[in-house]
């Protein structure tokens, strides 16, 4: 069976990850989330996925190649053109990135199934897909229900007591919502939808193709289910997912490397002195880790491979990416270090080479800056105050 990711998006709301990975490519300890979406499209029996590309569409196609190490058939069509030898992504809309590809070749001959590539999920695509059929619907949206005062966060999906479409509110408030059904950006079609996507241009399944549907009557239904969705669209939903795995709630993901302690897990050949720090599980340390006599870390805590935590640093509900040195006495508490940027759990950033903060956080790669300690503890601070 056929299906779709769509991985062409810019990933604006995920930046500063996005600046050089594209979201599908963002991992979940250690594995990219296009991945686990992979292994869900094998088990329930689809093999043949197309994958439209655009920004840093090399990052997803190099990793993923043609798909034989993970079980599925992938080819990619890549959305852009290129510039002074360099690729520029120019993304042609959700919509538009399925016309692409059945204007190319009819690739979608039979039911198919379209997946967004930025969110973990452990949904019965067979049973939904049977649902699809029994209704004879030309376009099924998987719903899932969330608590009211959560609708204004989401693109809201309103039905008749069939299933039956009629009507859809973005992000609408408590008191406008008509439903606390939302679109989860998993949906079914079948290829005839395609009669409605004008060629050669912009189109989006959400903002277009589906209020065109709405509007001549077709017979588009929504599916309320009953699974495990983790989107991982903006900055806060990934430190929430990855706060999530490490303390056990979300289903299918298991913490990698190897269990040292209660709670406390690391990769290969990690430097640390057990009896002389201060470690609060859930915690994993990547491989190739230094981790110096008098940090302390409070889980849940993800610290990437490759990086070197100082004597008395303190990280807790954190979630530190590779490569990165965090200078003695930096205290992060709610942050997600990338690089050199440093975002607290709401979103806000700050980039520590402008705010001259970059001696504090640091490349592995490169010799630490040595700074007064008066100084230090006088930055440290500010950092913890952000």
């Amino acid at each position: 069976m056929k299906a779709m990711i769509l991985a062409a998006g810019k990933g604006t709301r995920v930046r500063p990850i996005t600046y050089v990975t594209p979201k599908p490519m963002i991992q979940i300890l250690q594995k990219p989330v296009m991945e686990f979406l992979l292994e869900l499209l094998r088990q329930h029996g689809f093999d043949q996925i197309m994958v439209n590309v655009s920004h840093l569409a090399n990052e997803i196609e190099n990793y993923f190649r043609d798909g034989q190490r993970f079980g599925v058939e992938i080819a990619y069509s890549f959305e852009g053109r290129i510039e002074d030898g360099e690729l520029v992504g120019e993304a042609i809309g959700s919509a538009g990135g399925m016309r692409r590809i059945q204007d190319f070749s009819p690739f979608f001959d039979d039911t198919f199934v379209v997946l967004c590539g930025d969110a973990l999920i452990d949904l019965d695509l067979t049973a939904a897909v049977k649902w699809h059929k029994a209704k004879g619907s030309i376009a099924t949206v998987v719903m899932k229900s969330v608590p009211k005062e959560e609708v204004s966060s989401y693109g809201v999906v309103v039905t008749d007591e069939d299933g039956r479409i009629k009507a859809f509110q973005e992000k609408p408030s408590v008191e406008e919502a008509l439903s606390n059904n939302i679109n989860t950006g998993i949906y079914i079609f079948e290829p005839e939808v395609l009669d409605y996507v004008p060629s050669g241009q912009e189109y989006d399944i959400g903002s277009q193709l589906f209020p065109k549907l709405v509007e001549i009557s077709a017979p588009f239904y929504g599916i309320p289910m009953d699974f495990q969705w983790v989107d991982i669209g903006k900055v806060p939903d990934y430190w929430q997912a990855i706060q999530d795995v490490l303390l056990g709630n979300i289903k299918n993901v298991q913490i990698p490397g190897h269990q040292v302690k209660e709670g406390i897990y690391t990769g290969l050949n990690v430097a640390v002195n057990w009896d002389k720090v201060d470690i609060t599980g859930p915690v994993y340390i990547g491989g190739m880790t230094r981790i110096e006599d008098g940090a302390k870390i409070v889980g849940p805590t993800m610290i990437g491979p490759n990086c070197w935590v100082c004597g008395g640093a303190m990280v807790e509900n954190s979630v530190i990416f590779e490569y990165s040195r965090l200078g003695p006495g930096v205290r992060l508490v709610d942050k997600l270090v990338f690089g050199r940027y440093c975002v607290d759990k709401n979103g806000a950033t700050i980039d520590v080479q402008e705010a001259a903060l970059d001696w504090l956080i640091t490349d592995t790669r490169q010799a630490p800056p040595s700074h007064p300690a008066v100084e230090r503890q006088a930055i440290a601070e500010l950092l913890d105050s952000h």
